[in-house]
Order: C-alpha cells, then sequence, then structure tokens
C-alpha cells in the first residue's frame, strides 16, 4: 500500500515536472520569437524609405494595378533608343509623335500609382531612369532638328548641365547613388520640359519662353535637392520636399 502511494506520488511529480518543462520551453520558445519578430518590426521601420509602418506591404505589391504601372514605365525605357534611331533617320513627324506618347506615359503612371496606391523601390527607379532618359533624347532630338537654338544659349545650357552635375556627384558621394526623392518641384520641372520640348516640334511660337520656364523650374529644383541631400544623412525615396526633409531630419 505504502509503495502504491510512493508510486502514484513518483508518477505525479514526473507529470508535473514534465508540465513544468513543457511549459518552461513553451515560454523559452515564444520569448525568442518575440524577440526575432520585433528585431524584424525595428529593422523595417528603419528603412527611412517607409514612412508608415502600414505602408510596408507595398514594397512588395504585385497586383495588376503595379504591374501596369511597371509596363508604362519600361514602355518609356524601350521607347528611348527607338527615339534616337528616329533622330539618326531624321523621321522627325513619327519622332514629335512618339515623344508626346512617352510624355502622356510619364502622366498615366503617375495617376495610376496615386490612383491605386502602388509604390515600389524598383519602379520609383525605373520611373526616374525612363523619365531622365525621355528628357535626354528630346534634347538630343531638339539639337539636331534646331541647331541654332541651342547656340545662341549655351551659357544658360552650361550653367543648368553644371548645377545637375552638382547635384549628381554630391548624392553619388553621400549616399553611393543617385537621388529618389521625387519632390513636387522636381515634378513641375519634368513637365515644363516636356512643354518646352513638345513646343519644338508642334508649336514654335512658345519655344522661347518655355525654354526659359523649365529652366528656372529645374535650378530651383536642383538647387532644392542639394540642399535636402546637406540635409538628409541617409538616401530616403518619395521625400516630397524641403519642409518634408526638415521634419525627416527633426524625427531621425
Amino acid at each position: 500500500m505504502v509503495s502504491r502511494r510512493r508510486k502514484q506520488s513518483s508518477a505525479r511529480k514526473g507529470g508535473m515536472n514534465r508540465r513544468q518543462k513543457l511549459l518552461a520551453n513553451t515560454r523559452r520558445f515564444q520569448s525568442r520569437m518575440k524577440e526575432k519578430g520585433q528585431a524584424l518590426i525595428d529593422k523595417i521601420r528603419s528603412i527611412r524609405q517607409v514612412k508608415d509602418f502600414d505602408q510596408i506591404g507595398l514594397l512588395f505589391s504585385f497586383g495588376w494595378a503595379a504591374q501596369l504601372v511597371n509596363l508604362i514605365t519600361l514602355y518609356r525605357i524601350v521607347a528611348a533608343p527607338i527615339l534616337l534611331v528616329l533622330i539618326w533617320l531624321k523621321q522627325w513627324p513619327l519622332f514629335q509623335w512618339l515623344l508626346l506618347v512617352s510624355f502622356l506615359t510619364d502622366l498615366i503612371d503617375g495617376w495610376l500609382a496615386r490612383r491605386y496606391k502602388v509604390f515600389s523601390i524598383l519602379g520609383a527607379r525605373l520611373d526616374s531612369l525612363g523619365d531622365d532618359m525621355t528628357v535626354l533624347v528630346g534634347i538630343i532630338g531638339l539639337v539636331v532638328y534646331l541647331p541654332d537654338f541651342f547656340a545662341y544659349r549655351w551659357i544658360e545650357c552650361v550653367g543648368i548641365t553644371l548645377l545637375y552635375l552638382i547635384q549628381t556627384f554630391f548624392a553619388l558621394w553621400k549616399y553611393k547613388k543617385v537621388t529618389g526623392f521625387h519632390t513636387y518641384l522636381a515634378k513641375l520641372a519634368a513637365f515644363m520640359q516636356s512643354i518646352f520640348l513638345l513646343s519644338a516640334f508642334f508649336y514654335q511660337e512658345i519655344l522661347e519662353i518655355a525654354f526659359y520656364i523649365a529652366l528656372i523650374n529645374t535650378a530651383v529644383q536642383l538647387l532644392e535637392e542639394v540642399v535636402m541631400i546637406a540635409i538628409l544623412p541617409t538616401w530616403q525615396s518619395d521625400v516630397k520636399g524641403l519642409f518634408a526633409a526638415l521634419k525627416l531630419r527633426k524625427q531621425g
């Protein structure tokens, strides 16, 4: 009888020890998972281009809207060498209409991205590349089509080119890559650049005034970005202007 009680007591103790070990292991596992989860959250929150934790999922958006926006952006990149060939062949009617389509796609993909709240780092970089290639091809076309226009305005052209190089090399020196601010002034400058370049082929009566408006706007935009680079210690994406950069500086 005594032996049976001892066995039952020993069995109960053994069961309690197993439950305690299991509970302790479970708590240790939960603690480790919590630490890893918090570390992951902190790492994601430390990504400067994500301003709101709820927007993290948008970095990995692969829905139809994101694909459509990226395809429209890729069109501008693919169209750029085609436009160069048209310049070489001096097929100006086809060139001017294809250039117009390229500038329109910039408006369309921007509207779609805002409408469906699509954002990705890759998409932002492709958009900037497509914009730069389209403007560059447009300038090359204008130089070939109206060579005298820039010949009488070379000082302004050299000045804005130097300012662009200063902004670019400053970013490369500090961030090891070009900026991706996508400021409001940059959007306005891109719009005015498109108006200027298209006016050369569609409506030359406003060519000179469009040139100086685009020039001043671009200069102000580049100066703003130089100041933003100086303010922000790390590379940022989608910083809409100087005030937004100052706000991020205070937060960081």
